[in-house]
C-alpha cells in the first residue's frame, strides 16, 4: 500500500497547543493505548503501570542555547539556528535572512562576526571570530518550537530541558521526558524498574515539513546519536529476562532500533548519524512500550507513533485526546502506546 502524507494528517484547534508547561511535570495527563483500549490517567501514574524488571530508555541529550539574532551588514535582521558545532570556532547553522546567504556574507551575532565559508543543502557553515560555545551561551536563545508564541524566558531555559540532561547538542527537547522529575525516577527504581541512557541529538530537520505527499520520497533529516556498551547490555540483559523496553520519546526509539541488529542492540560508542525514517510496515526489534507526546499532523514523528502502535488507533487515540482538551505539542500532554502485533 502506498503511504500518501494525508493518511497522517488530523485538525486540531489551535487552544490545544500548549504554549507554557504546567508547574509541576509530573501533574501533565497520561493516555494510555492499549490496541483499541484508551485509559485516561495522570503522568505520575506511570509507575502503576511498569513491573520489576522493566526497562526505561532515557535520551540524555541537552539543549543548547542554539538561536542567535543578529543583523546582515547592510542593517537587515539575520537568525541562525545551529545544528551542531563542528570546531570550536566553525558551525552548521539553518540561517533566516531576506535573501538566501552567499559564500562570504558576513553576520554580526551580539558583537561576534561570522562568515557564511559552505553550504550543506539548507545548511550553512558559519566561521566565527571567537568560540561558539561561549557566544551561545551569552548571547543565545532556547530554540522553543515555532508553535510556542512567547519570547523564551528563564522559567523556558529550566523547562525545556529534562532533569537528567547531561549531553550537549540538541536544538529541540525529548519532549516526552520533559514529564519526569526525580521523585519519579525513584519510584520507577523502587520498583525496580531500570534506567539506561541512550544519546541522540534533535537536529533542525525536526522542525522541517514533510513535502512529498508520497511518504517514501521524503527524505529523513540525519541526526547524531550513540548507544554507550552499558545501555545496550542494559536492554539486551532486560529483553533475555522478560522484560519491556520502555522508550522514552520518538528519539530513544530511533536511537535503539538503530543500533539493533537480528534482535540484538550493538554498541555505538562514537556519535554517527541515523536516518531511520520509521513508517507503517517498519518491523520494530527492541523497543515494547512507548512514552511520547502529542505530534502535529503531516510530520514523521506522527508517523512513527502510527508504525508503532497501528494508524488507525493512533488517530482514534489523538481523536479522544482532542474530545478531551488534552494539552497537545512538546509542552502538552503525553502518550503510553503499547506496541501493535
Amino acid at each position: 500500500m502506498t503511504l500518501k502524507l494525508s493518511d497522517f494528517d488530523y485538525e486540531l484547534p489551535a487552544r490545544l497547543i500548549a504554549q507554557r508547561p504546567l508547574p509541576d511535570r509530573a501533574a501533565s495527563r497520561l493516555l494510555h493505548l492499549a490496541g483499541t483500549s484508551l485509559a485516561d490517567l495522570r503522568f505520575r501514574d506511570l509507575p502503576d503501570l511498569l513491573a520489576a524488571g522493566d526497562l526505561l530508555l532515557l535520551n540524555d541529550t541537552r539543549v543548547i542555547k542554539a538561536r542567535l539574532l543578529g543583523t546582515k551588514r547592510t542593517g537587515g535582521r539575520v537568525e541562525a539556528l545551529i545544528e551542531r558545532v563542528l570546531a570550536p570556532r566553525s558551525a552548521l547553522a539553518l540561517v533566516r535572512t531576506s535573501h538566501t546567504p552567499r559564500i562570504g556574507q558576513a553576520f554580526d551575532f551580539a558583537g561576534a562576526q561570522a562568515t557564511v565559508t559552505d553550504r550543506d543543502d539548507d545548511l550553512f557553515e558559519l566561521e566565527f571570530d571567537c568560540e561558539v560555545l561561549p557566544l551561545l551561551q551569552r548571547a543565545g536563545e532556547v530554540p522553543l518550537p515555532p508553535y510556542i508564541g512567547h519570547a523564551p524566558d528563564a522559567f523556558d531555559e529550566e523547562r525545556y530541558q529534562t532533569v537528567y540532561a547531561r549531553r550537549d547538542g540538541a536544538v529541540a527537547a525529548p519532549t516526552a521526558g520533559l514529564h519526569l522529575t526525580d521523585d519519579l525516577l525513584q519510584r520507577l527504581r523502587e520498583r525496580g524498574v531500570a534506567t539506561a541512557f541512550v544519546t541522540l541529538h534533535v537536529g533542525v530537520g525536526t522542525f522541517a515539513p514533510v513535502r512529498a505527499e508520497r511518504v517514501a520520497e521524503h527524505v529523513m533529516h540525519a541526526e547524531r546519536y550513540c548507544v554507550t556498551e552499558t545501555a545496550a547490555d542494559a536492554v539486551n540483559k532486560a529483553r533475555a529476562a522478560g522484560g519491556r523496553v520502555v522508550a522514552v520519546g520518538t528519539t530513544c526509539l530511533r536511537a535503539i532500533e538503530s543500533a539493533a541488529r537480528d534482535g540484538i542492540v550493538h554498541p555505538v560508542e562514537e556519535e554517527t548519524e541515523t536516518r531511520l525514517f520509521v513508517v507503517p510496515g517498519f518491523r520494530f526489534q527492541i523497543v515494547d512500550r512507548l512514552l511520547t507526546n502529542f505530534h502535529l499532523p503531516r510530520s514523521t514523528l506522527l508517523m512513527l507513533v502510527c508504525a508503532f502502535a497501528g494508524t488507525q488507533a493512533v488517530h482514534s487515540a489523538y481523536r479522544h485526546a482532542i474530545e478531551r482538551d488534552y494539552r497537545f505539542y512538546s509542552y502538552g500532554d503525553a502518550m503510553l502506546a503499547e506496541r501493535a502485533e
